[in-house]
């Protein structure tokens, strides 16, 4: 297969695959598949509610590229390289959940032909590509792995809100089945890529490679937060601890905080499950998940702590908390951590106000079923007995926050980045 005869298809329509889809239309032909028609509809008037892709970038790949999105599958039986860039959750148990990753490589299965290359981006444990997704395509083609059709795997790097390090930028680990098929979609993946690629000896490795990113970040801010809590115990500034031992040349700079998103607190659970399968007990990653995703409720019974010592009735308290996206700048909610700090509060009142002028309302109502303000004039309406500042979104960097507490109201800073004379507490 030589790349200028590649048509491509990306399948799934998200933070990772509409970013993908759109940079490779720019070399290729691309079509995007996604099975929310609503989705569809919305890109295809040139606008992305995720906000990954702007208007102007997303509109110039429609009218001057000939990019498509559709829910049509016979719109993509044409293609020859298909990207799977469907999401990899875990279930209530933490158990990885694959379904999402069957459900695409049936439809991959449905359309590929004698030739086709399909290539995985989607974070996995090692193995799950050629043991659990290729017989799928397998059995529902009637195609013969690597005798028919060829597979890849390179894992996506998408970091949501940032847009310095976007799709274009970012170094991009690859492989494949043979040493050929490797070579070709290094290229493919090359011919768009600012920084180029890594490749892979093998997909198990890069699979690997993947996991172990997000895993080893998790570790490191669980550290952070192990030490916050004892510094915060001993009365101690933990950022001021930070900033002295950042003074040393190799000290890595790391700041607690929640640790939600569809990265950092899913990917490890994936490893941790396939480890145990093989015998290893992996104590540092799951002691980290478990330090980290406990992070909320600490976070509440911190400020219920400066309430009582300021002689706050925490029952029935006006508490406000700033953001519920799991991080600055961006509209994601998926698996944000300050819905632990409102649950925790909710157990000691009922007048609690979430304002996040990014998050979406309707999906936090329908995700988590917690109603949010969306304009400051609401916020302003009242005054408030705690204050949280959760998110560092830039709107709540412009705020006179202490304005809007009580005389004796308190204000607790997750962020560390407000002024110090201004607040009670901070992580």
């Amino acid at each position: 297969m030589e790349t200028k005869d590649i048509k491509i298809a990306v399948i799934g329509l998200g933070y990772v695959g509409l970013p993908l889809a759109r940079l490779f239309s720019t070399k290729y032909e691309t079509i995007g598949y996604d099975m929310n028609q609503k989705r569809v509809d919305a890109l295809m008037t040139g606008h992305d509610a995720t906000l990954e892709v702007s208007d102007e970038l997303l509109q110039d790949a429609i009218n001057n590229h000939g990019f498509v999105c559709t829910t049509d599958l016979e719109k993509i039986r044409s293609c020859n390289f298909y990207v799977v860039a469907v999401p990899t959750p875990v279930d209530e148990n933490n158990r990885p959940d694959l379904k999402p990753l069957w459900g695409a490589s049936e439809t991959v299965g449905k359309v590929i032909s004698k030739g086709d290359i399909v290539v995985y981006e989607s974070t996995v444990y090692p193995g799950v590509t050629e043991e659990e997704c290729l017989p799928v395509v397998e059995r529902v083609s009637g195609l013969k792995f690597n005798v028919d059709f060829y597979a890849g795997y390179s894992p996506e790097r998408i970091n949501p809100g940032d847009k310095l390090h976007t799709v274009e930028k970012i170094k991009k680990v690859t492989s494949g089945s043979t040493s050929e098929v490797a070579d070709i979609v290094d290229r493919v993946y090359n011919s768009v890529l600012v920084n180029g690629t890594h490749k892979a000896p093998s997909i198990k490795v890069a699979e690997a490679s993947k996991i172990i990113e997000n895993s080893q970040r998790d570790v490191n801010i669980a550290f952070m937060n192990e030490l916050a809590k004892i510094f915060n115990a001993m009365g101690i500034d933990t950022h001021d601890v930070i900033e002295a031992a950042s003074s040393k040349w190799n000290f890595i700079k790391l700041s607690p905080g929640l640790v939600g998103g569809h990265c950092i607190s899913v990917d490890p659970y994936y490893l941790i499950q396939k480890a145990q399968v093989y015998g290893v007990l992996p104590r540092v990653m799951s002691n980290a998940r478990r330090l980290n995703d406990g992070m909320g409720d600490y976070v509440a019974n911190q400020v219920i702590k400066l309430m009582n010592k300021k002689g706050l009735l925490v029952k029935d308290a006006k508490i406000l908390i700033l953001g519920i996206t799991f991080k600055e700048n961006c509209p994601d909610i998926r698996n944000t951590k300050v819905v632990d700090i409102y649950h925790t509060l909710e157990e000691y009142s009922n007048n609690i106000t979430i304002y996040d002028p990014w998050a979406n309302a309707a999906s936090v109502l329908h995700e988590y079923g917690i109603e949010i303000e969306k304009t400051m004039a609401q916020v302003q309406a009242s005054t408030y007995d705690a204050i949280i500042l959760a998110v560092a979104h830039k709107e709540f960097l412009e705020m006179d926050i202490r304005a809007l507490t009580n005389d004796n109201g308190i204000i607790y800073d997750v962020k560390g980045i407000l002024p110090r004379e201004i607040i009670d507490g901070r992580l």
